[in-house]
Formats: structure tokens, sequence, C-alpha cells
């Protein structure tokens, strides 16, 4: 039976020496869903980010995408990914243009037209990526993380750096995504956002989960008292 989930974390831990960054995490992502990873600095989210997109290996557990175990084939798991992690790197010397057809070679697939729309650079688009402002690296970044429809899109932070206009684009731009059967899982500690364009929001407190929840089901204001209270609680609890 084919899974429902796009994503699922099964039992993960992840260590470095003596300290544990994720403790026994488990928790899944539906196809066709928008889901907010959120936490306090340091609480293991971009860990977990970077164990579903192969940057790092689970000590313990497992780690799915699109059915597929990262860790067990890596290449195949790479496929069905697109990504923006906290800090993209991207070819500075190369124009965004140029960028994304690189990007859609490199995956086989991919409309350079429609990625340029993503990142609204305009004529911006034929200058060397190496003069451009953070929000304007952001949204290529973006841009070609969802070059060639991948089926989980796992954005760590990725509206850091945009002014209001490009995140509102930005928001609209993947919730029409998950409305139309995509999924995206965006890891972020504002809870503003979250409240904006997720369906279900995931708390994480040092290295745990700690919280599940439909954000349809919190009242107004209600996801940042939840997020304060459990944080305390967490800390409370060791």
């Amino acid at each position: 039976m084919v899974s429902t989930d796009a994503v699922v974390f099964d039992g993960v831990r992840k260590t470095y020496g003596r300290v544990v960054a994720v403790e026994r995490v488990s928790f899944s992502v539906p196809r066709g869903s928008f889901v907010g990873l959120i936490g306090h600095n340091g609480a293991g989210k971009s860990t977990c980010l970077k164990m579903l997109v192969g940057l790092v290996t689970p000590t313990e557990g497992r780690v799915l995408v699109d059915g597929v175990d990262v860790v067990a084939d890596p290449a195949a798991a790479r496929t069905r990914i697109g990504a923006v992690p906290e800090e993209p790197a991207l070819y500075e010397w190369l124009t965004a243009r140029e960028f994304l057809e690189f990007v859609a070679a490199v995956r086989g697939s991919g409309d350079v037209g429609q990625g340029l729309e993503i990142a609204a650079l305009g004529a911006d688009a034929d200058r060397p990526i190496r003069e451009y402002s953070q929000g304007m690296r952001r949204r290529t970044a973006l841009a070609a993380a969802m070059l060639g429809d991948p089926a989980v899109l796992v954005l760590d932070e990725a509206l850091n750096g945009l002014d209001p206009p490009s995140a509102a684009a930005v928001k609209h731009r993947l919730r029409a995504r998950v409305d139309a059967g995509g999924t995206v899982l965006l890891s972020t500690h504002v809870v503003e956002t979250v409240e904006a364009v997720a369906d279900r929001v995931i708390l994480m407190a040092h290295g745990r989960v700690v919280a599940e929840e439909r954000v349809a089901d919190l009242p107004p204001g209600g996801l940042e008292r939840m997020f304060l209270e459990r944080l305390e609680a967490a800390r409370q609890g060791g």
C-alpha cells in the first residue's frame, strides 16, 4: 500500500559525541499539506531538515521522503526534494538565469521560464548573483528548489530577508503549490508565518517534539501562547 505521508521521521536520534541534537523524534507530513516546524534556536529543527535532505545521517531511526529511505537510497530521495537552506549557497558568478538553467540540467527537468517568474527578478535575472541583495538571493534559491516540481519542498527559514511584498508573493506561491497537491515543510521560529500559511504545526523543544496541532484548531494568537507554554514546560521537565 502506498503511504499517504510525504515525510516520515521514525524514532530519529542524532548525536554529536556526547551532545544530543535530536532525541527520539517521530512525526509525519501528509502529502498535499503545509506543515510548519517551529521551535527555539537550538531546538533541533535544522538538524531534522539536514537529515531529511541527506546532509546529516541519523544516529538511530529512519527518515523517509515520498516513501524512500534517505539513508538506504539517497539518490532516489534527492530527486523527490527541493530544498532552501537557512544560508543558500549559490554560484555567484552566474546570473540567476544561468543558475536555473544549470539546476534544470542537473535535475534533467524544470521550466526555467517559470523559475524566473517565481524569482521575480525582472531584468536583474541577467546580472551576476554576486550583485544581488539577500532577498534576491533567497528568491533565486526558492525558484531553484521548485524546478522540476519535486514532491516535497523543504524550507529552512526561507522567508528571512524578504521584504513584505516579496514574502507575501512567496507565501501565495507556496500555498498554491500545496492546494495543487504539493507538500511543504517550513522550519521557522516566526509563529506569525506559520499561522498565516500552514495547515499544521509541529513544535520542537530541546531536541524533542513537544506538540502537534492543526492551525485551524488554535484560537487567534493561540500558536504563540502554546509555543511559550510548551517551551517552558519542556525547560522545567529538563
